[in-house]
């Protein structure tokens, strides 16, 4: 980060604080109880992330570019589940609020960077379907291994060139008075509006991110679906209609737990108590990564099949085993 600062000139000095304070659900009741659920929710969590990366892993037939968006997908919920969970226990459910300026920074980088990559990856899973219902003849040739692995270590790319971005920015920041986080954890906006000195460029960062990682990816989805029904309702029967579309469910399941309590809260944001906010913020980072893996496991054929077909092949490998120790 050092890099922001030199090419603001070597004699400019910047206060950093040794440490911020994180003080979200102050004086929430029970609260602890919440805590406790949420320990429940990272475990299902990284069980379920795990049970879907391991099945696309093991299954030769899920080696699709499809799958290899699913296998991402689940990959970055385990990720950015790790990268926020443990350490959100540790600050609230241990009271260890205290956390050094650097951590902080580091903190905030790896939770953004797991928190805006979903959006993206949504944004491949909806190209795929595009592509397979639409044009189907030319589904191999579009939707490749290679398209979709340049395509999905693009979006890792922008996603890490835009945080780091966005954590440098924070290093020109001088914070003269309070040092405390009004959130769950260290979020950038409630962290340069309390600099003393000029945030205009983090004003602006704050800006671009829901537009960059919320609002274009939305919106790409919902034109992508309106272009695929618009299309199916001139060429197809209402049946061969809902064939195709059983084929988005998954995603459009998925495209609903990520968007849809996002955008309520992001409405209400003003209208509700600041606790209320850090709640629904918390419950809307959390949940996604859990449902993710339990949506692709009961509405995708291809993922229930394969449990089934390795299960089969595990217990039949017990059989062999026990006859010929008998």
């Amino acid at each position: 980060m050092n890099l922001f600062n030199s090419a603001l000139g070597k004699n400019i000095t910047f206060v950093h604080p040794a440490y911020f304070i994180i003080s979200g659900f102050s004086g929430i009741l029970n609260i602890k109880y919440y805590y406790v659920f949420l320990c429940f929710v990272y475990i299902i969590t990284v069980l379920g992330n795990t049970v879907v990366m391991t099945v696309i892993y093991l299954d030769h037939n899920l080696r699709t570019p499809k799958y290899i968006a699913v296998f991402n997908l689940a990959f970055v919920d385990l990720l950015g589940s790790s990268a926020l969970m443990p350490k959100f226990l540790d600050i609230f459910l241990f009271n260890h609020r205290n956390i050094p300026y650097n951590d902080c920074l580091t903190f905030l980088f790896f939770c953004y960077t797991c928190l805006s990559m979903p959006s993206l990856n949504l944004v491949a899973l909806s190209y795929d379907r595009l592509i397979a219902i639409i044009f189907p003849l030319h589904y191999q040739v579009k939707v490749t291994h290679r398209f979709m692995l340049s395509l999905i270590a693009f979006f890792w790319v922008f996603v890490i060139l835009a945080v780091f971005i966005t954590v440098g920015l924070l290093t020109r920041l001088s914070f003269c008075e309070s040092v405390v986080i009004n959130s769950y954890f260290c979020d950038h906006g409630q962290i340069y509006r309390l600099a003393c000195n000029d945030h205009f460029p983090n004003y602006i960062i704050s800006c671009l991110f829901p537009v960059l990682f919320f609002w274009l990816p939305f919106i790409f989805i919902l034109l992508t679906y309106i272009y695929i029904g618009y299309t199916l309702a001139k060429v197809a029967t209402v049946q061969e209609g809902l064939k195709a579309f059983k084929t988005c469910i998954a995603h459009l399941s998925l495209v609903a737990i990520y968007f849809i309590p996002a955008l309520i809260t992001s409405i209400l944001m003003e209208k509700i108590h600041p606790n209320a906010r850090i709640m629904n913020l918390s419950l809307t980072s959390i949940y996604p990564p859990m449902l993710n893996p339990i949506i692709y496991v009961l509405q995708t054929q291809e993922i229930k099949e394969s449990v089934k077909r390795l299960l089969r092949i595990k217990r039949k490998s017990k059989t062999i085993k026990k006859l010929t120790i008998a």
